[in-house]
């Protein structure tokens, strides 16, 4: 079966994007370096296709209780230090289990409205996590709609990226207005309900998130199909002004993981969703341990069983092949490498890792880059547990870390990145 293609398939070719089939679809992988796109992230902006992500609608008066009992963030109690009800314009990270307590999918719940919540799944999930909430909708008073290829999407991260999306957006100073991390305006179309108007300077609606992938500051962007090339368009020749680089998949994936984020199907999968490096995706009550609701697959987590999944970084550039061998220091086989990539932007100075974005990283401080990931093993490990990772060409001396790529950007307020830069 031929693979899918997104609608900006078409500029990935002209571009002489290197392509690679994920989850389905023909993706660029990079177009000139991913080194040079995953330090553009760093430093400037970078901008990512992402039209591949499937959606979910959910709407109508039992949504907010299905959602309740099927995904794993407690809804009424997921906002803030002080726990506040979600609500229209926010948006909360979560995932679908299996009754077993195993990853269906993970996922970013965005509130529309009362009873519409917006459900954005990894690519080709769509149908399934449709068909997974319609199973367990108990009552007629909801309706669930797969949405996918029905809305372009696409990123837009980095220090630069608020610079770019003011020139592209036709009233920025409002939209910029009280938008914290994880809070969204607008809307895709006229079917489904908008949290406000976000339009571009040609008119063209848009739902603008503070969300994203890479740890770094940015927005996420969702439109129509028919009309995502042309905010591309406009959004790449904003971005020329700032330094931003078109990025692909590569470039995706050694940020995210330098910034602690899963990979869905390979970071969190077929086993239960527990002992790892993402609590604030389960309904933890402060200082309890206990879940402040029921929903399907609690039980499962409640288990001394469960592998353990911990961050590593490396000493190098040196890189391991999943699913190669981790070993202690005696050398006995204690687990599995899920994902090892190379964060071009984090470097050690002495004992500490420090990144190109370090506002205490001293003058000339030129990171190599260090590899850097994740490990499922069998039993809990202590911080700065030094193991050693093997596949069949090369074994590397890893450690095991709370944190890789530091003083990341994505939380900090709108109105700081909004203060005058040189590109």
């Amino acid at each position: 079966m031929a693979p899918l293609t997104t609608p900006l398939h078409s500029w990935h070719a002209q571009q002489g994007a290197h392509m690679a089939l994920f989850g389905g679809y023909d993706m660029p992988l990079w177009y000139g370096s991913a080194k040079d796109e995953h330090l553009a992230v760093l430093t400037h902006a970078g901008i990512f296709d992402t039209s591949h992500m499937a959606a979910v609608l959910v709407d109508g008066p039992a949504a907010e209780d299905l959602l309740q009992f099927c995904f794993t963030n407690d809804l009424a109690a997921c906002l803030g230090p002080d726990k506040a009800p979600l609500r229209s314009g926010r948006a909360v990270y979560g995932a679908f289990l299996t009754a077993e307590g195993h990853v269906l999918d993970d996922a970013i719940v965005f509130m529309l409205a009362a009873e519409a919540y917006l459900v954005v799944v990894n690519a080709g999930m769509g149908q399934r996590v449709a068909a997974h909430l319609d199973r367990h909708r108990e009552q007629h008073d909801v309706r669930v709609h797969d949405l996918s290829g029905q809305f372009g999407k696409m990123d837009v991260q980095g220090p630069m990226a608020a610079h770019v999306m003011r020139d592209v957006l036709a009233d920025p100073d409002a939209v910029f207005e009280a938008m914290p991390y994880f809070a969204f305006k607008g809307g895709i179309g006229e079917t489904m309900p908008s949290c406000g108007q976000v339009l571009t300077r040609d008119g063209t609606s848009l739902l603008l998130s503070r969300t994203g992938y890479t740890g770094e500051f940015g927005f996420e962007i969702f439109t129509s199909a028919d009309t995502i090339v042309d905010v591309w368009e406009a959004v790449m020749a904003a971005g020329a002004n700032y330094g931003a680089l078109p990025c692909g998949l590569a470039a995706r994936d050694s940020l995210r993981a330098g910034a602690v984020l899963p990979l869905s199907h390979q970071d969190i999968g077929d086993w239960p969703f527990c002992n790892h490096p993402w609590p604030f995706a389960l309904p933890y009550q402060s200082g309890t341990g206990d879940f402040s609701k029921t929903f399907l697959g609690d039980a499962a987590l409640k288990t001394d069983r469960a592998p353990h999944t911990y961050p590593f970084i490396g000493e190098n550039l040196r890189k391991v092949t999943p699913p190669a061998e981790v070993r202690d220091a005696t050398g006995r086989v204690i687990g599995n490498v899920l994902t090892c990539v190379t964060d071009m932007a984090v470097g050690w100075h002495g004992d500490r890792v420090l990144s190109i974005g370090s506002p205490d990283a001293p003058e000339g401080f030129t990171p190599g880059g260090l590899c850097c990931g994740f490990v499922r093993v069998a039993d809990p490990l202590p911080l700065d547990t030094r193991l050693l990772l093997k596949d069949k060409r090369r074994g590397i001396d890893v450690r095991i870390v709370a944190d890789i790529r530091p003083d990341r950007t994505a939380r900090k307020p709108l109105p700081m990145m909004l203060q005058p830069k040189e590109a």
